[in-house]
């Protein structure tokens, strides 16, 4: 009857993730303004979050299950450059360009699922191929039909409504797409069966099979996942700005690793949460953007939010470590 525990709550994955952000921002309030977290302040980390978290989600499941996949780096670009060209450069219906930059994620995927499955050989090695071969592809084509590496693309008023729109003036609506997919990552990773399994895997992968978890079937779901998560960022980067560049999204591979483990997902796997995740991003994204609301010589900027998220991370397990020693007093 002790379910909420301080212990118990420490014992949350989310837990160390949710302080560590409470962190960040105190930190940010007494060295710099509440002005960012103002309207104008706060879309500065919420579109960076907001782009990076929805790469991050799938990236984390994938860690949590053991597994790892860097060739999001290349996808993010693949999504922009492909929507660009085929809607762009090509004339033809956005939706039809919207179709190819999901295809290639789905394509992408299912190539980097079957080679981890069907090999022995590491996943990051794996999407280490693909990543460059991905990169090498799409900049091979883009010079082959467009004779460039940027190819300018507008979008039909209902594609830049949905997926490439500023709300208020600030706020990029791939906010509102970030928190509908973290809510639907946390209805079936959390409350439903699959997100068991998920966690089977990264615990034993041999035991989980054993137990007729079907591990074949869901790696090659959660790679897609990842990938095609990935080209739709970039398909709505693309839709937003109106054009589109082979090079970028390089960034986005340490950026979403770093968020996750934040979130406080063990680098071992089986171990995390959705809601960590979320929270891991979003300090990620006010540690990016909030130097720029204090008078710390710019020069520092690199240093100081090294230093601030290898902090948070050693508090997230630091946390889970106290949670887990942690035994309530008999009365």
């Amino acid at each position: 009857m002790n379910t909420l525990s301080v212990g118990n709550l420490l014992r949350r994955p989310e837990a160390g993730a949710f302080l560590g952000l409470v962190g960040v921002l105190a930190f940010f309030i007494i060295f710099g303004s509440t002005k960012f977290l103002e309207p104008a302040g706060a879309a500065s980390w919420l579109n960076v979050a907001a782009n990076l978290g929805i790469v991050a989600l799938p990236i984390g499941l994938l860690m949590i299950a053991g597994d790892l996949d860097i060739s999001i780096g290349a996808m993010i670009p693949a999504g922009s450059m492909t929507i660009a060209i085929i809607s762009g450069f090509y004339g033809l219906p956005i939706w039809v360009g919207m179709l190819g930059s999901i295809g290639i994620g789905l394509i992408v995927g299912l190539v980097n699922g079957y080679l981890v499955v069907r090999t022995a050989v590491p996943s990051l090695i794996v999407t280490l191929g693909t990543l460059f071969a991905v990169q090498g592809l799409m900049l091979g084509v883009s010079v082959l039909v467009t004779g460039t590496t940027s190819v300018p693309l507008t979008a039909d008023p209902w594609a830049k409504f949905l997926f490439g729109q500023f709300l208020f003036g600030s706020f990029q609506v791939i906010i509102i797409w970030w928190i509908a997919i973290t809510a639907l990552f946390v209805f079936f990773i959390h409350l439903s069966p699959y997100g068991n399994w998920i966690f089977a895997m990264g615990g034993d992968r041999v035991s989980a099979r054993n137990a007729g978890i079907p591990t074949a079937g869901l790696t090659v779901i959660l790679f897609v996942l990842s990938s095609t998560s990935a080209s739709f960022v970039g398909m709505c980067q693309a839709i937003l700005f109106n054009s589109a560049q082979v090079s970028g999204g390089m960034t986005f591979i340490f950026n979403a690793i770093i968020s996750v483990v934040v979130g406080g997902v063990l680098l071992t796997g089986g171990f995390g949460s959705i809601i960590g995740i979320f929270f891991g991003t979003i300090t990620f994204a006010v540690v990016n953007q909030g130097i720029y609301f204090t008078t710390f010589d710019r020069n520092w900027s690199s240093l100081i939010i090294g230093v601030m998220l290898l902090i948070a991370v050693l508090m997230n397990n630091t946390f889970r470590h106290m949670a887990l020693t942690y035994s309530p007093k008999k009365k």
